[in-house]
């Protein structure tokens, strides 16, 4: 059984995920909230960093607005008390896409899964951070001593088969698999029927992150999808999307394509880590209007959290708290 991992080391983790954005913020948000009053530049100001963090044009000029309206109807008049205002309306657009959407998605959580096996069909693009993703969403899964089976859908390349066995073998579970240039369809069968008969708690199962065409990969997801709902209507339990973080705005249009196709539930947002424009979060939240369960926070196997707003707020601005 993998070591068990409690709440504080996921907030370690958060920070830790953080930091490069932190760091890029830290000195002028301090700056910006030191001043005695309420001034035009602050708002200026705090635009432009907000969109040079990645927040995006529109989800700015949205979260400034809300920010704004608080500040004259609370009657506040010094700049240190829009920090706190700033904060609660980040945490409120991080946590409006779960809110609003019809089933709330069970993400990493202890205690009963609805569903056994729970079924998590995971996509991406090449490149994202998808097989790395899945072998740590897999061995949060075993720190809860959970049976996990991993699914090497991604039968177009042979070189994602190789990777995800490799993954598996370092996160201690098994991995099925067909020849490269198999059909996915037949893997995500053969794969459910597996995790039925072992008596797996969480089946994972990668998928194609590149084919001929769009429209061919998109059309390759959907037939996956629906063989699983022909042994589980309910399958599957969870669609997570992953986004490398680094990426920034660009990732956005490429969410919109997978969402239509196989009704993502939530988004992975791989190598946080790596990026000083952290704000990308909030333009996913705003923007497509979908959960974040888990951030990328490293390279090792340990290195993923359950994505948490507040927490992540607290982090963002953490250093600059007197």
């Amino acid at each position: 059984m993998n070591k068990p991992v409690n709440m504080f080391d996921f907030l370690k983790k958060t920070k830790e995920g953080i930091k490069k954005t932190r760091e890029a913020l830290g000195s002028q948000l301090a700056s910006i909230f030191s001043r005695a009053k309420i001034e035009d530049s602050l708002w200026d100001e705090l635009e432009e960093l907000l969109i040079t963090a990645d927040v995006g044009v529109a989800t700015a000029a949205k979260l400034l607005d809300r920010v704004k309206e608080r500040t004259k109807k609370e009657k506040v008049t010094e700049a240190a008390g829009v920090r706190g205002i700033l904060k609660e309306e980040m945490v409120r657009i991080l946590l409006e896409p779960a809110a609003s959407m019809k089933t709330a998605p069970t993400a990493y959580q202890p205690g009963p899964l609805p569903a056994k096996p729970w079924v998590v069909m995971v996509v991406g693009v090449n490149g994202s951070g998808k097989t790395t993703s899945i072998a740590k969403l897999a061995h949060l899964y075993r720190t809860q001593n959970r049976e996990v089976i991993l699914a090497a859908g991604d039968t177009f390349r042979a070189a994602a088969i190789d990777q995800l066995k490799l993954w598996g073998g370092r996160a201690g579970v098994d991995v099925i698999a067909h020849q490269p240039g198999a059909d996915a369809g037949a893997v995500a069968f053969d794969s459910i029927q597996a995790a039925r008969n072992r008596n797996a708690d969480v089946l994972i199962i990668d998928t194609a992150g590149r084919l001929h065409t769009k429209f061919n990969l998109m059309e390759e997801l959907k037939k996956v999808r629906k063989v699983l709902a022909k042994v589980d209507p309910e399958a599957p339990h969870e669609a997570l999307l992953v986004l490398d973080a680094t990426t920034g705005q660009n990732g956005l249009a490429q969410a919109s394509h997978f969402r239509e196709a196989v009704g993502i539930t939530g988004i992975v947002l791989a190598k946080l880590d790596g990026t000083a424009r952290g704000g990308i979060v909030l333009a996913i939240s705003d923007e497509l209007k979908i959960p974040i369960h888990y951030i990328g926070t490293g390279e090792k196997l340990e290195d993923m959290a359950p994505f948490n707003a507040r927490e992540f707020v607290e982090a963002l601005f953490e250093s600059n708290q007197a």
